[in-house]
């Protein structure tokens, strides 16, 4: 099959652009108050051009059973049917000439980007597919799109206790456990709480040592914490694992204290009172373990070099889950982080701009991806979406795009956008809360990070045209 895809990606990227068709409806009122609501969008510039983010909905197809095809169908068909079955966006750029007015009527052009895989991302096994759409109206060309997914084949879980050449150390999972294993799984580390006296405590228990109810619930952590002891670990040999090797005690910022393997730190390197974070280390197809290192630290990449005998992978807060691959024509957010910061476009520049919090509610997940017109059923179909192995329904990247639209905009009113670039991380699951943030890096580009409980959902630039 791999051969059989690289020679169709040598096929498409060959025959250059081909035109993909006018736009269902001209550029309107309806379609942009939608939108707008749909994100939250408050600001009334829209009465006679339209969002820049909204470029890539004019030429979405909808449900139309006779809707044209993408210059990556075939690709994308053909890892379909060898079961990379899983989709997901990881990267868009966007570009625009200028903004459009309403009552214009688009078409556009399509041209093949390429196809790089195989991968192994923390999705799965997958292929990242890139294509580029170009927008006109008329002969004039209004904005341009870089736009990648990667096609992942799901992960399959035995009905055995643990597969048959896995790591060979299992946690013991219970009832009282269970939950905390089901949250590490999906990336998330989990802390019993007493539904009664609201006390945290770990490790979990059937009952609240405190007020001694038996109730009880769980809150998602932030994953961050600061060392409050360790030991380096020489003998006995433990199965799976290469001494010597760091095993920390970690007070979590909840308050609670853990136990977990340090990893990316030489032993002599470790200090009392060190800031740290969770990193979620596959060490088979079945078991993730919660393992810490030092906060702000480099991640290893899915599909990178794997962090010690038996590990697989390893994900932490701002892990990019779906292993998004930015080829050199995307522009990622930290490329000029030692510019100086100008202050001219915004006098809180230097300081960075507020924080903007988006409640992730079903309704938004869905009404998002219902008014940018992506029917995927990953952004509403919450059992087809855990089929393909997410927790939840997710945010789509069409809505992430104009959701750092609005926050540059809310904060620098007067700017103009001359394109946004997105690298997608973490997934933005329905019932999370998305915090915007960003600064100023001079008076051409504006830096923003997108975060939910799992770590960076998304890192962005926003490009602004020259002021007159």
């Amino acid at each position: 099959m791999h051969d059989q895809l690289m020679a169709l990606a040598g096929e498409l990227t060959a025959a250059g652009e081909r035109p993909a068709g006018a736009c269902p409806d001209p550029v309107n009122a309806a379609m942009i108050r939608n939108w707008t609501q749909a994100l939250g969008d408050r600001g009334t510039r829209w009465a006679e051009t339209a969002p820049p983010a909204m470029i890539q909905v004019w030429s979405m197809p909808g449900l139309n059973p006779d809707k044209p095809g993408s210059i990556a169908d075939r690709a994308l068909t053909l890892l379909n049917d060898e079961g990379f079955t899983g989709v997901v966006a990881t990267n868009c750029e966007q570009t625009y000439d200028r903004y459009l007015r309403h009552g214009e009527h688009l078409r556009s052009t399509m041209r093949f980007g390429g196809a790089t895989g195989p991968k192994r991302t923390g999705l799965g096994e997958g292929y990242f597919v890139t294509w580029y759409q170009t927008w006109y109206s008329g002969d004039e060309r209004v904005a341009e799109m870089m736009f990648r997914v990667l096609k992942f084949r799901p992960r399959r879980r035995s009905s055995g206790s643990h597969a048959a050449k896995g790591y060979p150390l299992r946690p013991a999972v219970g009832p009282d456990t269970r939950f905390f294993w089901d949250g590490v799984r999906d990336g998330e580390l989990r802390i019993q709480r007493c539904a009664e006296c609201g006390r945290l405590r770990h490790p979990p228990g059937p009952m609240c040592p405190a007020c001694q109810a038996t109730k009880r619930d769980h809150v998602t952590a932030s994953g961050r914490g600061t060392l409050h002891s360790y030991v380096v670990h020489h003998h006995p040999p433990v199965p799976g694992l290469d001494p010597p090797f760091v095993v920390a005690l970690v007070e979590l910022d909840e308050g609670v204290r853990m136990v977990g393997n340090l990893l990316g730190c030489p032993p002599e390197q470790v200090r009392i009172g060190m800031p740290v974070e969770v990193s979620f280390q596959e060490m088979d197809d079945e078991l993730t373990l919660p393992q810490w290192r030092p906060a702000g630290s480099p991640t290893p990449s899915p599909a990178g070099t794997e962090t010690g005998a038996g590990a697989r992978s390893e994900r932490g807060p701002g892990a990019e889950t779906a292993g998004s691959e930015p080829g050199p024509e995307v522009e990622t957010a930290g490329s000029e982080a030692e510019t100086e910061v100008e202050t001219a476009l915004h006098p809180e520049a230097a300081e960075g701009l507020p924080e903007l919090r988006v409640e992730l509610t079903p309704t938004f997940v869905i009404a998002t991806a219902l008014a940018t017109r992506d029917f995927t059923p990953v952004h509403h179909d919450t059992a087809l979406a855990r089929a393909q192995g997410s927790k939840d329904i997710f945010l789509n990247i069409l809505t992430t795009m104009g959701l750092v639209q609005r926050y540059v905009l809310e904060h620098l009113p007067d700017v103009a956008l001359e394109g946004i670039s997105v690298r997608l991380g973490v997934p933005a699951y329905a019932g999370d809360t998305l915090t915007l943030t960003g600064r100023v890096v001079d008076d051409r580009a504006v830096e923003v990070r997108g975060a939910v409980s799992l770590g960076d959902h998304a890192v962005a630039t926003v490009r602004l045209k020259e002021q007159p």
